[in-house]
C-alpha cells in the first residue's frame, strides 16, 4: 500500500501555514523539555545529597562532588535562561551578563530552599503516623518531591523568567499528580499527604504548617475581562491559606479574595459567602457554616448556624466539607524527628 508520503507532507506544509499560531520556527530555539527534565532531577540531588545518587556519597568527597554538580547545572541553566530571556518583549541588552547574574542568583537561594525542605520533611513525619522515617518521605512521597520543584522554580518565577518554572513544575506535575503552580508563594511546614489531583493557583498564599490532601484544589472562581472581553492578567484569582489550616480531601476552595483563617480567627469571605467559623466542645472540633443574607439597606444579618462535626460533609456546601482548623495548642513543635543523617542528608560515614 502507498503511504502517500508526499500528500502528508504537503498537506503538514498547508497546515503550518493555516495554524501558524503552534508553530515556533525562523526564530531562535525554545528552553528543551528534555533539558529542564535532567536539571529537575540534578537539582533534587543537589537539594538532597545522597538519595538521588546511584552510588554512596560519603562525607569526604561531598564537596567535590557538589561543586562538579553546581558547575554543570549552572552551565546548562545558563543555556536555557538564555533561550528564555530572549524571549521577553524587551529582552535585557547585556543578555549574557544578565544570564549569569540571574543564575547565580537563583543557586545562591539553593541553602535556603534547603531550610524550607527540611521544615517540610519535618512537617511530613509529624503529620503521617505511617512515615516511618525522614528516608522515607524523601524517597517515597511524591507530595515533597513536588514542592522541591517548586520551591526552586519560584526562585526563576520571582526573577520574571519566562517558561521555565512553568516548564520546571509540569515536569513535577507529570511525575506526581501534584500540580504546583510556580508563582504560589508557601511557609514552612507544608505537607501534602498522598497528593494525587492537588492543584495549587498562581496567585495562592500558604501559610506555616499547612496540610493538604489529595484531591485539594486551591482554584479561581471567575475570571475578571476588560472591554474587549478578554480575560485580565495578573490579579489575585486564588484564596490564600493561613497558618495551621488542614484542608481534607477533595476540597475545593476557590477565589481570590478568600481567605481560609488561622484557628485565631478563621474567616471564609467569598465561595460562595458562608463564613466559617471553628469551636470545640468537650474536646471534639465542630465546623459552622453560618450563612449571611443581605437585608434591605445593604445589611448583612446572619441565618441560623448548621453545624457538623469535623470532616461531615455539609449535603448543600460540597465545595466546603472537609475543612478543618487546628487549635493553636495543637501545633507541632520544630524540633528534628530524630534521624541519624543530619536532617535529610544520606551520607555515607
Amino acid at each position: 500500500m502507498d503511504c502517500r508520503q508526499d500528500e502528508i507532507v504537503q498537506s503538514l506544509m498547508a497546515s503550518y501555514h493555516e495554524a501558524g499560531g503552534i508553530n515556533h520556527v525562523d526564530c531562535g530555539n525554545l528552553p528543551s523539555k528534555h533539558a529542564i527534565a535532567s536539571l529537575c532531577e540534578d537539582l533534587l540531588q543537589l537539594l538532597f545529597p545522597g538519595f538521588y545518587a546511584e552510588e554512596a556519597v560519603s562525607s569526604a568527597e561531598l564537596e567535590l562532588l557538589t561543586n562538579e554538580l553546581v558547575a554543570e547545572i549552572r552551565n546548562r541553566l545558563n543555556t536555557e535562561v538564555r533561550r528564555s530571556l530572549r524571549l521577553k518583549p524587551e529582552p535585557p541588552s547585556d543578555l549574557d551578563g544578565e544570564v549569569v547574574a540571574l543564575v547565580c542568583r537563583m543557586m545562591m537561594q539553593l541553602p535556603e530552599i534547603r531550610a524550607l525542605l527540611q521544615t517540610d520533611v519535618e512537617a511530613a513525619y509529624e503529620g503521617d503516623p505511617a512515615a516511618r522515617s525522614f528516608e522515607e518521605i524523601i524517597v517515597a512521597y511524591p507530595g515533597l518531591e513536588a514542592i522541591a520543584i517548586q520551591r526552586t522554580a519560584h526562585q526563576l518565577y520571582n526573577e520574571g523568567v519566562p517558561l521555565i518554572p512553568r516548564m520546571m513544575t509540569e515536569w513535577a506535575h507529570s511525575k506526581t499528580g501534584i500540580d504546583i503552580h510556580p508563582g504560589a508563594q508557601i511557609g514552612s511546614h507544608f505537607f501534602i499527604d498522598h497528593g494525587t489531583g492537588v492543584v495549587i493557583g498562581e496567585t495562592c498564599r500558604i501559610g506555616a504548617r499547612v496540610k493538604l490532601y489529595h484531591g485539594v484544589t486551591l482554584g479561581a472562581r471567575s475570571f475578571q475581562k476588560d472591554e474587549e472581553g478578554k480575560l485580565v492578567k495578573g490579579i489575585k484569582r486564588h484564596p490564600d491559606v493561613e497558618d495551621n489550616v488542614t484542608i481534607y480531601p477533595n476540597c475545593t476552595v476557590l477565589g481570590g479574595d478568600t481567605v481560609i483563617g488561622a484557628p485565631s480567627e478563621p474567616t471564609f469571605s467569598s465561595c460562595p459567602a458562608w463564613p466559617l467559623t471553628c469551636s470545640t466542645r468537650s474536646g471534639i472540633k465542630s465546623i459552622a457554616f453560618t450563612t449571611r443574607r443581605t437585608v434591605p439597606g445593604g445589611r448583612t444579618a446572619p441565618a441560623p448556624t448548621h453545624e457538623r462535626a469535623s470532616g461531615q460533609p455539609q449535603p448543600h456546601l460540597p465545595a466546603l466539607a472537609g475543612l478543618h482548623f487546628r487549635d493553636p495548642s495543637s501545633r507541632s513543635s520544630d524540633r528534628a524527628c530524630g534521624t541519624s543523617r543530619n536532617g535529610f542528608n544520606a551520607l555515607r560515614s
